[in-house]
Formats: structure tokens, sequence, C-alpha cells
């Protein structure tokens, strides 16, 4: 990473009142030395499941939220990650980039679920809908086997994120927002579509690359995951490119003025 915005990074935390750097979030073919990640499991895809060669059990025991490990990570000031043998739970290996499709059964427990056999999570109205929204996100692949989420000073010289991602309550998540819409001059730069936490993190931002479009997300609102978020805290991510601009660009913002 380029060491001018190491070095500007203390002055922009500052002035944002943030007092936790941001992390980076990239595509790594090579394991972190050390961090969180869940405990290896067998991937549940679509093929298996029409072949009825899944162990649902064993995958629900051995569930592990993406968030979850980040929070962990966080603590400790050290990396998390992830990859098709290290998911955490089926929902995040989709919302990461490792699973597509998701299978039948995911997608009726996180909506109205299966009679007699499973209760839905009733975050959609129906599974059809579900199916919808899913194919609409269309997560893109994995480019490399990790997913890897660190603090931007971990990242050595060589090393350059795709996303950064800021946790934040909403007195600088305000600065974040509209130095967005400063260094963009995009009115509709800040978009928050409906999603796991994690997807908010990494797959909605990327969607919105494939797209050409140079967007800021807020995440953070998954009731499931809000356990693993401080007391009013959302999350914001935006493309390293964009983050490049709000750093290099925030003292000639409305961040220089008394407001």
């Amino acid at each position: 990473m380029n060491q001018k915005i190491l070095k500007s990074l203390p002055d922009f935390l500052e002035v944002l009142g943030l007092d936790e750097e941001p992390m980076g979030i990239f595509y790594s073919d090579e394991k972190p030395a050390d961090g969180f990640s869940p405990k290896p499991t067998d991937l549940p895809t679509h093929e298996k499941e029409i072949k009825n060669d899944i162990d649902w059990q064993a995958v629900f025991t051995r569930f592990s939220c993406v968030i979850g490990n980040i929070w962990r990570a966080r603590k400790k000031k050290t990396a998390a990650y992830f990859s098709a043998e290290q998911f955490g739970c089926p929902g995040g290996a989709f919302w990461l980039g490792f699973l597509k499709p998701q299978t039948e059964t995911i997608i009726h427990y996180v909506s109205t679920g299966i009679p007699n056999r499973m209760e839905g999570e009733y975050y959609c109205d129906s599974p059809d809908n579900l199916r919808q929204i899913f194919d609409y996100v269309d997560p893109r692949p994995a480019s490399h086997k990790y997913c890897v989420f660190k603090f931007l000073s971990r990242f050595t010289n060589e090393e350059n994120p795709e996303l950064v991602t800021f946790f934040s309550r909403p007195e600088s998540l305000s600065g974040l927002h509209q130095l967005a819409a400063f260094v963009t001059n995009d009115p509709e730069v800040v978009v928050s579509p409906w999603s796991a936490a994690c997807g908010s993190l990494v797959i909605w931002p990327l969607h919105y690359l494939s797209k050409g479009m140079n967007k800021a997300v807020i995440g953070g609102w998954d009731p499931s995951a809000r356990k693993f978020f401080n007391t009013d805290e959302l999350s914001l991510t935006v493309p390293f490119g964009m983050f490049t601009e709000m750093i290099n660009r925030f003292d000639e913002s409305f961040l220089k003025t008394k407001t």
C-alpha cells in the first residue's frame, strides 16, 4: 500500500472522530499468518443438495458468523479470513463469493422455512422472491482462495485492498457519508441495500463496481449480526479508489471547517 496513504490515515481518522482504523478487504491465495477463521466444513452446494449429499446438522452445528470472526479480529487487532472450506455459514459462503447458486434449503430457511422440518427466519416473504433477489445480486465468484479482512496498517507495500470498510457510529458516519459525495459529486453515491451484514461489506460493493457504479455501501442492519457490532455502530464500505480520493482530499472539504 502507498505509504502516503498510511501517513495521512491518523489525521483523517482524527478529524472524523474515529478511534479505529478501517479494514481493507481483498482476495488472496496466501493464507494470513495469523487471524480468525471458521473451522473447515464441507461446502453445501446446490449440486450436492440435488444428490441429497449434505449433512445439514453438521453444517448448522459448525455455524460461525463471518461478522463474528471479523469482530474478534477487530478486538485482537489481527486478520479475519475465509475460503470455500472455511466459510462459517452457507449465507457467508454466498455473500463472500464462494457459493452460487444458493441451496434451496437456505433459501427456505432465510424466508418462510420448511413445514415440519425447519422454522424460517422470515427475512423475505417467500422463497421465490428471495431466489429472485439472490439471482439479481449474482455474487462475483471469489478471485482467489481466501477473502481477507485486515487493518490497513497491516498491509505490505505490495498489497492493496479492493475495498475499505469502516465501523462507525452515526456521528463519524455522517462525515464519511458527506465526504463520499464530495469526492464523487454523486448525490446518490451512498446506498444501503438489503443483505446479510457480510454482504454489505463485500458482495454489494463489488456488485456495483461490476456495473461501473462507484458506490459507498452502508450495512450493519442484519438483526442476526447486531451482537457483533458496537452500540449504534454501522459499517460503510467503499472501493479502494474512492477511499484514496477521500483520504487525499478530506482537507479540501467541509471537514476543514468548524462543521
